[in-house]
């Protein structure tokens, strides 16, 4: 399967100025890195005006690439770029006051191009540019933060390391094969036209360095008065979309046999089969090099070959293995080379969430409260990766011997940033289990984080009533316009407070929930001065069945007494 490939070229030179204080690099990635990050090319030009413009300049490009990579894989090009650039400008900016007690002490410009799967992302940060040459035709894809003063006179409107917050340009943009990038500094812009850009590009197009070479000289002739630095990039190849090729790199591993008590595999005694669906089996096994008991999770060879399933079963893996958390199970790392599809992950001596439940029929508010605040614990560490569980249940949350709450099952996860590769597999299959997905996702809309909180809410209302918000089996139709049955219906011990709690996490419309966990589970827990004063519903809002069927007794008793009355 074809990788994302190009060719580069750059060149910086101090001009007529003493000292260059532009810099420029770039980063390709070798293995995983190349696929979930990309690859980043990074232009700063250090202001002149300030005390350590060279400093600077080079803090931003070598920062950058030293951070980017750094960032988790799950999160977008977005959240990672924008993240430290924020954090590089707040320690240009801390700098620069703490070493030069001033705003202008470490100042420089930034353009960044990052190129993921089929896309380039673009942040931007002051007057140095950043081109794209194709078909012929040169266009600007950044504006220069510049405002002028007079005739010849204009100055920097946005800097890094001016302010303590810095107002980011950020874009995006498809990629193709041929396409060709280019870097500037002001030095080189300013002095030689988007016109005669165009035409050295298009004339050194077979060769990079020429063409860095060839702008630079052209600059120099321009009479630039400024350091001068530019970085070439052209597209020589893009990961492949043919879904055949997708598939064989998926099916690398076969499905592993049928298992059976005292068979091993890959130095895994099998002990027993915990569970079997129609997607997956499930395995307790002993691991013959250490003696731990472990879980290992097989696919199901109904679908060895449906490239969907294959992709998300990995992706579950890849997931397990990146969430770091007391309330999420733990995936073991790969000991030992593999030789079949399947992984590997922590024993839970303990029981689901839904057998607990069968056991504790009516539990008490704090005891759900300690339950649900470990929940959204775990959910958190999804949340803080870009990553949303989508499935949440009791029988997807596990609790041990001593109490401890583990969220399981990560096949239906959604990650930020392996939804920016593009893939020839479409994931078409309804997201969660019906009773506890919001209702967006019937409405094949995208979740968001609200999406979790609104399982979260489900399984803390039916923890407390033993009950479903707006009842079972409600065909998506029906649940966009159901009614929320107030959980003191079910159970009038629980507070009017906790109760508003619940509606709002459970609410229908995403923007009307809790916007964070940490929101929902203080509610859960401090009388909010909003629900406090709240009354209880009226009869015909809790239970309007009720309501009428005492109506309807009343009526008859009044018609005998009428009827005996009138007969006497």
């Amino acid at each position: 399967m074809s990788e994302l490939s190009i060719s580069a070229a750059r060149q910086s030179i101090a001009g007529i100025k003493p000292r260059n204080e532009d810099a420029c690099g770039l980063h390709i990635p070798q293995g995983g890195l190349l696929k979930t990050k990309g690859i980043a090319a990074v232009i700063a030009d250090g202001m002149s005006g300030s005390d350590a413009g060279k400093e600077a300049s080079d803090s931003c490009v070598r920062g950058f690439l030293a951070d980017y990579y750094s960032t988790p894989e799950s999160w977008t090009v977005k959240t990672s770029g924008q993240r430290v650039l924020g954090a590089l400008n707040r320690w240009l900016h801390g700098q620069g006051q703490h070493r030069f007690g001033s705003e202008r002490g470490m100042v420089s410009t930034i353009s960044v191009l990052v190129i993921k799967s089929t896309t380039a992302y673009l942040f931007h940060v002051g007057d140095t540019r950043i081109y794209r040459l194709r078909d012929g035709e040169l266009e600007c894809l950044t504006r220069d933060h510049r405002m002028l003063l007079g005739r010849d006179k204009s100055c920097l409107t946005h800097a890094m390391g001016i302010d303590l917050n810095i107002e980011i340009d950020y874009r995006t943009t498809a990629v193709e094969i041929g396409d060709v990038f280019l870097l500037s500094t002001d030095g080189v812009h300013d002095v030689v036209n988007d016109n005669a850009l165009r035409q050295l590009l298009t004339e050194h197009s077979g060769r990079l360095d020429e063409a860095a070479a060839a702008i630079i000289a052209a600059a120099q002739q321009g009479q630039s008065q400024d350091n001068i630095s530019c970085q070439v990039l052209r597209i020589e190849q893009l990961p492949d979309q043919d879904e055949q090729e997708f598939y064989r790199s998926l099916t690398k591993l076969p499905f592993p046999p049928p298992l059976e008590a005292g068979m091993i595999l890959d130095g895994y005694r099998i002990l027993r089969e915990m569970h079997a669906s129609k997607r997956t089996q499930v395995y307790l096994a002993e691991d013959t090099h250490g003696g731990e008991k472990v879980v290992m999770k097989t696919p199901s060879v109904n679908y060895q070959d449906d490239p969907a399933y294959i992709d998300r079963f990995l992706h579950e893996e890849w997931v397990g293995r990146r969430i770091h958390s007391p309330h999420v199970l733990r995936v073991r790392p790969v000991a030992r080379q593999r030789k079949f599809l399947y992984y590997v992950s922590e024993h839970i001596e303990g029981q689901t969430l839904r057998q607990w439940l069968r056991d504790h029929t009516r539990p008490n508010l704090q005891e759900v409260r300690v339950i649900a605040e470990q929940i959204a614990a775990g959910l958190r560490a999804f949340h803080r990766l870009e990553t949303l569980h989508q499935d949440l249940k009791p029988e997807n949350i596990m609790l041990d011997l001593q109490g401890r709450v583990k969220i399981i099952d990560f096949g239906s996860t959604k990650i930020a940033g392996i939804d920016e590769i593009s893939s020839p597999v479409q994931h078409d299959d309804p997201l969660g289990t019906q009773n506890y997905t919001a209702p967006e996702y019937l409405q094949g809309q995208p979740g968001s984080n609200r999406s979790d909180i609104y399982s979260l809410g489900v399984i803390s209302y039916e923890l407390l009533t033993g009950h479903l918000p707006y009842g079972a089996e409600l065909p998506p139709k029906k649940l966009a316009k159901a009614q929320y049955t107030p959980a003191t219906v079910h159970n009038p011990d629980i507070p009017a407070w906790v109760d508003a709690a619940l509606e709002r996490a459970v609410h229908r419309e995403p923007q009307q929930r809790y916007p964070l966990l940490s929101e929902f589970i203080y509610d859960l827990s401090h009388p909010n001065p909003q629900y406090s004063q709240r009354k209880t519903p009226p009869l015909m809002e809790r239970n309007p069945l009720a309501l009428w069927r005492g109506a309807a007794i009343g009526l008859f008793i009044i018609n005998i007494i009428l009827f005996y009355l009138l007969n006497r």
